[in-house]
């Protein structure tokens, strides 16, 4: 069952008793409680997450939590939009359109491998996700229309190397997306099972670096001529 709690007095947004004071800061306090809400439903999902703890470490109150997000479900879901945009906003910045096609794959790869191997939460909450079959994506404009980002992108850079006769003319940008997220997102998602049954360690550093080097030529071998 959803947890709702209706908050109309802005005024009732205040630490509790015991509780340090914070400044009168909205934006900054909503990341404090996102980041901890990130941690939470990593830790615990949808279901077993609670907003006490997420209240006990922001040093905020549930009521407060509430007021800015309206439920447990309405902040889980926000909890995704952040997720999602930071990887693709972090994307962005990476320039790949002013890179000869090659470096761009390259860079890229580079980037997916070591965003999944540097956040854990983002691809337990991605599987958690998955065990609500999507319900919360679905509902989500943003999501749908930040993740379009990326697909675009590989577009251009795909369509630069056919240009330039590196290339495959015969490319799908989504296959190309699909083919480097799958091998970055499993090693992460399944480093304790596939490490317990085959005697490994997906986290040592030398099995780190051989995994990027492979993917990454794995997806040149698969694009170039």
């Amino acid at each position: 069952m959803t947890e709702t709690l209706i908050v109309t007095e802005p005024a009732d947004v205040r630490p509790a008793a015991g509780r340090l004071p914070r400044k009168n800061n909205p934006e900054e306090t909503k990341q404090h409680i996102l980041l901890a809400a990130v941690a939470e439903f990593s830790a615990s999902g949808l279901s077993g997450a609670r907003v006490d703890t997420i209240a006990e470490r922001t040093r905020t109150s549930k009521r407060m939590i509430y007021y800015y997000f309206g439920s447990k479900e309405q902040l889980y879901f926000a909890v995704l939009e952040k997720l999602y945009g930071e990887i693709r906003s972090t994307e962005s910045h990476l320039h790949l359109d002013e890179l000869p096609p090659v470096e761009a794959i390259r860079r890229l790869v580079e980037f997916t491998f070591d965003h999944h191997d540097h956040n854990v939460d983002f691809v337990r909450i991605v599987n958690i996700e998955n065990i609500h079959h999507g319900n919360h994506i679905r509902q989500s404009e943003a999501i749908t229309s930040v993740n379009s980002s990326i697909v675009q992108t590989i577009a251009r850079i795909l369509q630069r190397g056919v240009e330039e006769g590196v290339f495959r003319s015969d490319l799908d940008p989504l296959d190309v997306h699909m083919m480097m997220s799958s091998f970055c997102f499993y090693r992460v998602s399944n480093r304790y099972t596939f490490s317990t049954i085959h005697q490994t360690d997906l986290t040592a550093p030398a099995t780190r670096d051989r995994h990027k080097a492979l993917i990454c030529e794995v997806i040149l071998r698969y694009v170039c001529l």
